[in-house]
C-alpha cells in the first residue's frame, strides 16, 4: 500500500466514496459522449479508449495473447496489456479525460467550419481544397494523425488533382495542415485484414497507387510543394514529380522502407539517383537516411529553404507572384520539360507498383509491420 501510494497523486489518497461516485459518472457520460462524435478518431486513439475502457471496467489483460496474423485483436490485446497494473480509478479518469480532449477538438474544428475559407471546395473529408488569386490548394487534413494518407485520402488526392489540371488557376500547390507535412502511407491501410485477403488487399493497393503517382506524372500545370514539417515516404518520393519544392527548416524527409519490408515507390527509384546522385539516394532509399530540409536542398530534393518564423509569409507572396504569370505559357513550358521523360516516368510507375504488390504479401512486410505495431503499443 505504500508504494502503491507514492505512485498516486496525493488527491486520490483522500478520495471519498461521493467523488468515487462523480468519477463514475463521469465515466458513463464519457462514453456517451463518445458516441455522439461525428469525426473518426483513428485506430490509434480508438485502440488507446479500448484498452482503457477494459482496464476501467475488468482490470489488468486477463485474455489470452492472439495469433501473429490475426492484426485486430492483437493490437487490441497489446494496447491492454500495455496497461499493465494501472487502477480502474486512474483508467477511469484518462479514459474520460481522453475523451474530452476528443470532444473539444471536434468542437474547435466545427467553429472552424461555420465560416469556411473564401474558394473552399466541397466533397473532400481528408484535405481542404481552395482556389483563391490563381492558385489551386492541396491541403493534407488529417492533422491528428500527422496527415498519415489513407485509401480514402489517397482517393481525394487523385479527385483534387484531376480537377485542379482542368480549372482556371494557373498553379497548384500541395501542402499540409497542423505540424506535419504528411507521415506517409497510414499503416492502418494494412488492419482489419484477414490471411486469406491479402493478395486482395496488395493488388488493389498498387492499383490505387500506380494510379496516384500517374496522377503526378501527368499534372499539367507547374505543381508546387510547400513542405511545411516532417515528410515521410510516398509524400517524399512524389516530391521528384513536382516542379518546385519549398521547404520550412524544421522540415525532414524520410522514407523508411526497407525498414518496413517495403521498396521504393513515387518513381523515387529513377528520379532520386537523377536528382541527388546514386550515393546519396541509396543512403535514403535503402538505408533510411533522414534528410534536414538544408540536407535535401544541398541535394537537390528540395529547391530552397525558409525559416520557419517566416515560411508561410515568404513561400505563399512568391506563388501569388508566379500565379500572375501567363498561364497557358507556363502549361506549355513545363509540358516541353516533361514531356521527354513521361513514358520513362510511367514505365517506373508500374514496375514500383509490381514490386510493391510482391512485398506487402512476404512474411518480411508483415513481420516488420506487425514489429511497428508493437513498438507504438508499448510507447
Amino acid at each position: 500500500r505504500q508504494v502503491q501510494a507514492v505512485c498516486i497523486p496525493a488527491i486520490h489518497l483522500h478520495m471519498t466514496a461521493a467523488t468515487m461516485q462523480v468519477s463514475q459518472k463521469d465515466f458513463e457520460k464519457a462514453q456517451e459522449q463518445l458516441k455522439l462524435l461525428k469525426k473518426d478518431p483513428g485506430n490509434e486513439v480508438k485502440l488507446k479508449l479500448y484498452a482503457l475502457f477494459k482496464q476501467a471496467t475488468e482490470g489488468p489483460c486477463n485474455s489470452p495473447k492472439p495469433g501473429m496474423l490475426d492484426f485486430v485483436k492483437k493490437a487490441k490485446w497489446d494496447a491492454w496489456n500495455s496497461l499493465g497494473n494501472l487502477s480502474q480509478d486512474n483508467a477511469r479518469q484518462k479514459y474520460t479525460e481522453l475523451v474530452s480532449s476528443l470532444v473539444s477538438a471536434e468542437s474547435a474544428v466545427q467553429k472552424e467550419d461555420a465560416s469556411p475559407e473564401e474558394g473552399r471546395h466541397d466533397g473532400y473529408e481528408t484535405i481542404i481544397v481552395t482556389t483563391k488569386n490563381n492558385i489551386t490548394k492541396i491541403m493534407f487534413n488529417r492533422p491528428d494523425r500527422k496527415n498519415a494518407i489513407n485509401h480514402k485520402m489517397y482517393r481525394e488526392i487523385i479527385k483534387a488533382l484531376e480537377e485542379a489540371g482542368k480549372d482556371d488557376s494557373t498553379i497548384a500547390v500541395i501542402t499540409g495542415h497542423g505540424d506535419y507535412y504528411s507521415s506517409g502511407n497510414d499503416l492502418n491501410n494494412f488492419t482489419n485484414i484477414q490471411p486469406g485477403e491479402m493478395k486482395k488487399m496488395a493488388s488493389d493497393g498498387a492499383v490505387l497507387l500506380k494510379e496516384f503517382v500517374g496522377c503526378f506524372i501527368d499534372f499539367p500545370k507547374p505543381l508546387i510543394a510547400v513542405v511545411n514539417g516532417p515528410a515521410i515516404g510516398i509524400c517524399v518520393t512524389v516530391l521528384g514529380l513536382c516542379d518546385v519544392v519549398y521547404a520550412s527548416d524544421r522540415a525532414t524527409f524520410h522514407t523508411p522502407f526497407s525498414q518496413l519490408g517495403q521498396s521504393p515507390e513515387g518513381c523515387s527509384s529513377y528520379l532520386f539517383p537523377k536528382i541527388m546522385g546514386l550515393a546519396k539516394a541509396s543512403e535514403m532509399l535503402l538505408f533510411n537516411k533522414k534528410l534536414t530540409a538544408e540536407e535535401a536542398c544541398a541535394h537537390g530534393l528540395v529547391t530552397e529553404v525558409f525559416p520557419e518564423r517566416t515560411f508561410q509569409k515568404e513561400v505563399w507572396a512568391r506563388l501569388e507572384t508566379y500565379a500572375n504569370l501567363p498561364k497557358n505559357s507556363l502549361a506549355v513550358s513545363k509540358q516541353l520539360l516533361r514531356s521527354l521523360e513521361k513514358e520513362k516516368l510511367h514505365e517506373v510507375n508500374s514496375k514500383e507498383c509490381e514490386v510493391l504488390k510482391e512485398r506487402w504479401t512476404s512474411d518480411e512486410c508483415i513481420n516488420a509491420i506487425v514489429s511497428f505495431f508493437q513498438k507504438k503499443s508499448k510507447l
